[in-house]
């Protein structure tokens, strides 16, 4: 297939352009290098690659014909920057969203692969959370990306486009980002930890996170480019591990301290507006109609990833 990959260059988008280079598809790549949390971008030079941003809504035009697949992973993905500029979340998670979706109904793209995040669930739904949960968004950004995923909905009700979209926990593995004070908190307790820097623990540690291996991701992206089950068309979908963990078991896989008391190197930050306490996924809906699970351990994960820094 001829594919689009948004974000490309980016943590998630570069694992998965790999993969699809891999499988033998033609790959484009669109990004902007905006985000400052990458030590660098990932370009994959067996790509046809564009530094643009998805708002230039021409070239994004002229880029997307003759493409079967689109997958939008391009975005203003942290939350705290976008507390600190609403606008650029809806200027990129919204505007440029909208732009994705009618550059692919003018070129007749078949299909476009949306990624969106359990921010949705908040507070105030039960654990563990399932697709059906009322939304509870606490910042920009979870208010931006979903706003994304009603402009699917709608331009699968209304003009017939493929979508599927798909609401990612935690991403964490190989390219994943590492610099800056909003980095995701393991590849900033990686990157600490081999600096024999301390560690920052936000709030008191005891926040819970569900962590999903980037290749469950680009795999779940590739089932649903390809899937023919017309019941997966328009819907939401949860990837995570359906396994949660706090900040201080973290803390004693990466450090190898029994107890976090006994880790002399970490340091406590203020806690910061607009966070969940606690993600779990259900996706059993995942694995009905996309026939997806997770196989990536985070436990075992971190165990080769100290044996390869060994």
């Amino acid at each position: 297939m001829k594919i689009l990959v948004t974000g490309g260059a980016g943590f998630i988008g570069s694992n998965l352009v790999k993969r699809l280079l891999e499988d033998g598809h033609k790959v484009k790549v669109i990004d902007n290098e905006s985000s400052d949390a990458h030590e660098h971008f990932y370009w994959n030079d067996s790509a046809n690659n564009y530094k643009s941003d998805i708002n230039d809504y021409d070239k994004l035009k002229s880029i997307t014909k003759n493409i079967d697949v689109i997958f939008h992973l391009a975005a203003e993905s942290r939350i705290q920057p976008t507390i600190e500029n609403p606008r650029l979340a809806v200027q990129t998670n919204v505007l440029g969203t909208c732009n994705i979706l009618q550059a692919a109904r003018e070129n007749g793209v078949k299909r476009v692969v949306y990624s969106s995040t359990s921010s949705a669930y908040g507070l105030s739904n039960p654990i563990p959370n399932t697709e059906d949960m009322p939304k509870d968004c606490l910042n920009p950004y979870s208010v931006s990306k979903t706003a994304g995923e009603e402009l699917c909905q709608m331009y699968t009700n209304l003009f017939g486009l493929d979508t599927i979209t798909f609401r990612y926990f935690n991403v964490y593995g190989e390219n994943q980002p590492t610099k800056g004070q909003y980095a995701p908190v393991i590849g900033l307790f990686q990157r600490q930890y081999k600096a024999e820097e301390p560690m920052t623990i936000v709030g008191d540690g005891q926040q819970r996170r569900d962590y999903t291996h980037v290749s469950d991701v680009v795999e779940a992206n590739i089932l649903a480019s390809t899937t023919t089950n017309e019941n997966a068309i328009g819907e939401l979908f949860n990837i995570g591990s359906g396994t949660n963990y706090n900040i201080h078991d973290l803390v004693k896989m990466i450090s190898d301290k029994n107890e976090p008391q006994e880790y002399k190197d970490f340091v406590y930050i203020p806690e910061r507006p607009g966070e969940s306490r606690e993600t779990l996924s259900d996706c059993s809906k995942a694995n009905t109609l996309l026939q997806w699970k997770p196989q990536v351990k985070l436990e075992d994960w971190i165990i080769t990833c100290k044996q390869q820094l060994a």
